[in-house]
């Protein structure tokens, strides 16, 4: 039986520390790090999504960052493929891969025996859905997703409109929900992992989040949404993200820059609720405390410590 290939997995909140502690755990076992961040694959949207600047990864090579552009689509059965393929290249190198990123179904793809579903699709339909989130408002659709397939609407976001869609084309062309193809699916371990997870304090958290946001703004996220926005750039997945859909709003007339500013803060404090629940729900977490500088200091070690037990990996001290 082949043995399983050893991975690291760090996971977490938007704004809880991730990339620093990421770079620190990459230069102690010898990693090549791969973004788990569905919207870091794009290029020329940097500052919204937070994207690691290439002086932050001191020399540490990272995968998945400016492969697609903006109007392209991206999908998880795509991540996982993509992810899978890197961490055989890490492997092949002779160091140890590191998924970092908060993007919680397209991590679970690659770490479990995910068959994603083969269901047909049907354009008329589709369109038909297309149609109807744009005339009626994409609330009318998740609603309908609500109905028929509660499990599946409490896991996708309403913004996340291709995903709605996606669902109801199931149902549609199998009689079956995406959460029934979804329970089938194997709970096994891929590989040999050691699955971290980083936590924080809420009020603590919403505060870095805040900041956060007022940082972006400062250093010119006005101004790159802006440039996707005279481009023609509409109507593509690309900015449904959070950070772009909301400074889009002010660029339809639709908000006041005020008040897309703070609707990016509240969408990002929500974003980051959801992604500790479904991550706690979904997956076997080791979680540490981040707090304060004496949390991340102490858990540093504490996290090293538990990558080299269960992986049996010598660190560089």
């Amino acid at each position: 039986m082949e043995e399983k290939k050893k991975l690291i997995v760090l996971i977490g909140p938007t704004a809880v520390g991730k990339t620093n502690l990421s770079i620190k755990l990459a230069h102690r076992f010898n990693c090549e790090v791969i973004s788990g961040d569905s919207m870091q694959i794009y290029r020329k949207m940097d500052i919204g999504t937070a994207k690691i600047h290439i002086d932050e990864m001191d020399g540490i090579k990272h995968h998945l960052i400016d492969i697609k552009d903006p109007d392209e689509s991206f999908s998880a059965a795509e991540f996982q493929q993509l992810v899978r393929e890197k961490i055989e290249e890490i492997h092949f190198r002779g160091r140890t891969p590191m998924i970092v990123g908060g993007t919680g179904l397209y991590i679970q793809s690659v770490l479990y025996d995910y068959q994603f579903t083969e269901a047909p699709g049907d354009d008329l339909f589709r369109k038909q859905l297309e149609h109807k989130a744009e005339v009626e408002g994409y609330l009318v659709l998740h609603n309908e997703l609500k109905g028929i397939d509660p499990t599946s609407a409490d896991n996708i976001h309403p913004n996340n409109v291709r995903r709605v869609i996606r669902a109801l084309e199931i149902y549609h062309t199998t009689g079956k929900t995406m959460s029934e193809y979804q329970s089938r699916q194997k709970a096994e371990l891929l590989y040999d992992v050691a699955l971290i997870g980083l936590t924080m304090e809420r009020d603590r958290l919403y505060e870095r989040i805040n900041q956060r946001v007022e940082l972006m703004v400062s250093n010119g996220l006005i101004e790159e949404v802006c440039s996707l926005y005279e481009s023609g750039l509409r109507d593509v997945q690309s900015i449904q993200a959070i950070g772009y859909k909301e400074l889009y709003e002010y660029f339809n007339g639709k908000a006041t820059l005020e008040d897309a500013i703070e609707n990016l803060k509240q969408n990002s404090r929500r974003y980051a609720k959801r992604q500790l629940t479904w991550f706690r729900n979904k997956m076997d977490v080791n979680w540490f405390d981040m707090t304060d500088e004496e949390s991340r200091q102490k858990n540093f070690h504490g996290i090293s410590d538990f990558i080299a037990g269960k992986l049996a990996l010598k660190s560089n001290k």
